[in-house]
């Protein structure tokens, strides 16, 4: 293990992360995870090599248990619609998408913005400019808010949980963050003390701002997550009129 990057990867580490070389890896880990890259890689091999089996609607999530370490989520890059078919997890270009993210990550939580602490990123190259990527999050208890509506059943709960869900909407907008692919999969809700609070995922194609976002990008993230929820759910069985206008952000 070194500290040396891939020539192809020279991009400015995210503020309070360190680059490191690992076998075939290149990780970039804050401070907490860097003494584990070598058990990190290890594990990055195993999952690499799963065909299946993850959390999430790409099956690409891995909960990873490191000795004496802190408890990881891992997301294995995943492609989705017809390009699954032809490359998958591979991914293209000298400035790997999971560094990038793990920048815009670090700096949405500084604002405020409730995510899953973003503990690191790693690629494997398979050619130059040819990778595969993963997103490292700290692990958390809960489930994501499609999961949620369809098990909870009590209107009172459904409704607090949802009135979070906006509530994180508006700090991801009033942060300057423009999510293209907010969804009902990417919301997680999971518990704080006696209350429920809901965090954002998956900010791979996300882009950060200094100025809260304008009424066109909140119409369009608005209209993203309607797409979602009645592609999810056609006849409104679980995320009903009522539920949307509590869910939609203002």
């Amino acid at each position: 293990m070194n500290r040396a990057g891939h020539p192809a990867a020279r991009a400015a580490v995210a503020r309070g992360f360190e680059r490191i070389r690992s076998g075939p890896y290149q990780l970039c880990l804050n401070a907490e995870t860097a003494p584990h890259a070598g058990a990190i890689a290890v594990a990055l091999r195993e999952l690499g090599a799963a065909a299946s089996g993850g959390a999430g609607n790409r099956a690409g999530g891995f909960r990873v248990a490191l000795p004496a370490g802190p408890q990881l989520f891992v997301r294995r890059a995943r492609r989705g619609g017809a390009m699954r078919l032809l490359l998958d997890d591979l991914y293209l270009g000298l400035r790997p998408r999971p560094f990038a993210e793990l920048a815009v990550a670090a700096e949405a939580m500084r604002r405020g913005v409730p995510l899953a602490e973003p503990m690191g990123a790693a690629v494997r190259w398979a050619a130059p400019a040819l990778y595969r990527g993963f997103f490292i999050s700290r692990a958390l208890s809960g489930m994501t808010l499609w999961e949620f509506v369809r098990t909870d059943d009590d209107p009172g709960v459904r409704g607090h949980v949802l009135e979070r869900a906006r509530e994180a909407i508006e700090q991801m907008l009033q942060a300057g963050l423009y999510h293209p692919d907010l969804n009902l999969h990417n919301l997680f809700v999971t518990r704080r003390g006696e209350s429920f609070s809901v965090i954002i995922l998956d900010l791979d194609k996300a882009r950060l701002g200094d100025q809260p976002l304008g009424e066109r990008a909140r119409r369009q993230v608005a209209a993203r997550l309607a797409r979602s929820a009645h592609k999810l759910d056609p006849r409104g069985r679980f995320i009903d009129a009522a539920a949307m206008s509590i869910l939609k952000p203002a």
